[in-house]
């Protein structure tokens, strides 16, 4: 069946709206709604099969799985928490430490993937923090926020540039200009760092209870508890039980099968199987179970070695199997060796029986873990530990030595041309392999299906907009807002609708977007369309006004206790400053504009 060409643009048009509402109001998972979008397009004509499925064979995308391999091999054998840690000996104020924490993690995003970065460093700063009275609250969102604009410094620092590199490269035959690319996102990291150092202090909240709680589990949930068959407290009241009035908790509700008791009056009776849901400082809730009342917390899969289970917090990421299921149906306990005993959910605590709790990505989750916890984590990547650093290797002289030379090497040969920057990743994936710096097992665990799946689905979107003049079209009407106003204004307009674009689904989906755009107002204006495409490459990555825009704002966002406010009132400035940093820049590199 081919659709008029018209209708091909309608459809197109339609398809792509319906898309961006379904991924924002989180009806189907980002995946799968690409995947539908784009299979709609094949049962219609607009694309052929071979167009749907030819990302798989794209050089960008798989180069974002080496540079994703290569950064888990980087984290495995170099001490970067240690490297990290010699940076902070001696004490700093507030400020010069943010912009020093800051200027480091950018640099390191600039060739490693931000995310593990985010990971292992929330944790230090909340320990950095309560050495120096400092919530994590004022540290977390500029962490993100750094990794975010180091990422730009380097045409490998994001999936962002590698995607649109791809689509560069196939309609124009060149790559993204690396020195534009570095002077830009070098720019934008310095005015960026400054500004955030300057604000962060009065415009990022400041909640004492979380720091004060974090390594101590002090922080008040709402914690899940069990009686048991034996206990002594079966039959009695509340009253006489001794629950009425505990130190540091108190009881939010008890569930008895199918039914909620809530509140709980004094003289409400408990029985056997009861769930009793408390709300307190979990060291208070722990000393309350450990009485011999015959109240328990629920218990690992596998707790044979007693002296392994402790409490941990993880946050659900973005593209967590998890999203979307009950810890029931997917058999939490079971999967992970651990129990969730709380939720926390936009600053605030989940009550009703957790186990039937939908769950989100970004939910903050206190878990009582078993021995093969870590493990288990590390093998279904559905959530992150927050909570503990991960202990590291001592890397081996010989093996660092050696890959250093080689990716030296390999590096040089790219700035020289002689080899493509997917040849020279897969060389130096190559060598860490026969280092035995990275395993098959590491392979199957950091390649995410989901991920790849986005991918290669925003490139075929991209495709569609292109082939039906989609893209022209929705270029015509920028054009005719903004041909009074000059290319400057055709500059602006791009970089805002890219960014509320990436603020609201994924930075690749924002770029699959805009760059048939850009391609078009480029043709439509006759002129190099290179400053275009680098506008919607960093306004693509300006995802700093919500949570769900990018995989580290939902990383901190639930140990740092924010809203969505709170990224509001921090991101919107800094997206101003970084947007009019970008524009400034582009104007300078390409005067012709």
């Amino acid at each position: 069946m081919i659709l008029p060409l018209y209708l091909q643009q309608t459809v197109t048009l339609l398809t792509i709206l319906v898309l961006f509402v379904v991924v924002y109001k989180e009806w189907v998972r980002p995946p799968l709604g690409f995947m539908l979008a784009v299979l709609f397009f094949v049962l219609v004509g607009i694309l052929t099969p071979e167009e749907m499925l030819s990302g798989f064979a794209n050089t960008s995308i798989a180069s974002i799985i080496l540079l994703i391999l290569i950064s888990t091999a980087l984290r495995k054998n170099f001490q970067l928490e240690a490297l990290l840690d010699s940076f902070y000996k001696k004490k700093l104020s507030y400020r010069i430490f943010l912009a020093r924490m800051m200027a480091q993690v950018a640099i390191f995003s600039s060739f490693i993937n931000n995310t593990p970065i985010v990971a292992i460093m929330t944790p230090y700063l909340f320990n950095w923090g309560k050495r120096n009275n400092i919530s994590p609250s004022k540290l977390l969102i500029p962490l993100s926020y750094a990794t975010i604009m180091g990422g730009m410094l380097t045409i490998i620092g994001t999936s962002t540039t590698l995607v649109l590199n791809g689509f560069v490269v196939e309609f124009h035959g060149v790559s993204l200009p690396t020195l534009n690319l570095l002077l830009i996102g070098g720019a934008v990291c310095v005015t960026g760092i400054l500004f955030i150092t300057l604000i962060a202090d009065k415009v990022l909240p400041d909640r004492k209870d979380i720091l004060e709680s974090f390594n101590k589990n002090k922080r008040e949930y709402t914690v899940e508890t069990i009686l048991d068959n034996n206990s002594p407290l079966t039959g009695k009241t509340i009253k006489e039980a001794g629950l009425r009035s505990l130190k540091g908790v108190y009881l939010v509700e008890i569930i008895r099968k199918q039914q909620t008791i809530s509140p709980v009056e004094p003289d409400e009776k408990i029985y056997s199987d009861d769930i009793l849901t408390f709300a307190g400082a979990t060291e208070y809730i722990v000393e309350l179970v450990s009485n011999g009342q015959g109240l328990a917390l629920p218990k690992p899969a596998d707790t044979r070695n007693e002296d392994k289970v402790n409490i941990m917090e993880a946050v659900v990421g973005s593209n967590s199997s998890l999203v979307g299921h009950t810890p029931k149906e997917m058999d939490f306990r079971n999967r992970y060796d651990a129990a969730i005993v709380a939720i926390h959910r936009n600053g605030e605590k989940l009550s009703g029986k957790l186990g039937n709790s939908k769950l989100h990505q970004g939910d903050l989750l206190l878990l009582y873990a078993g021995k093969n916890f870590k493990n288990r984590v590390d093998l279904f990547r559905d959530i992150f530990i927050v909570s503990q650093v991960k202990e590291m290797l001592r890397p081996n002289k010989r093996k660092v030595i050696s890959f250093l030379i080689v990716a030296v090497v390999a590096i040089v040969m790219v700035l020289f041309g002689y080899f493509s920057l997917f040849t020279s990743l897969l060389i130096i994936f190559a060598i860490m392999t026969a280092l035995k710096m990275i395993s098959l097992q590491d392979v199957k665990r950091e390649v995410d299906l989901n991920m790849v799946a986005i991918l290669v689905f925003s490139l075929a979107l991209g495709q569609a907009m292109i082939k039906t003049g989609t893209g022209d079209l929705l270029a015509t009407w920028i054009l005719d807002l903004t041909k009074g106003f000059g290319s400057t204004a055709i500059l602006a307009s791009l970089l805002v609708i890219t960014t509320v674009l990436t603020s609201f689904i994924t930075n690749v989906g924002a770029v699959s977007i805009t760059f048939p755009l850009a391609y078009s107002i480029s043709n439509s204006l006759g002129v190099d369309g290179m400053p275009f495409y680098l506008a919607i490459a960093y306004a693509a990555s300006a995802a700093f006004i919500t949570p769900i825009g990018y995989q580290t704002n939902l990383i901190v966002y639930g140990p740092g206790g924010y809203t969505f406010r709170d990224f509001m009132r921090m991101g919107l400035p800094v997206a101003i400053v970084y947007l009019a940093t970008v524009l400034m820049m582009l104007k300078v590199l390409y005067p012709e504009l």
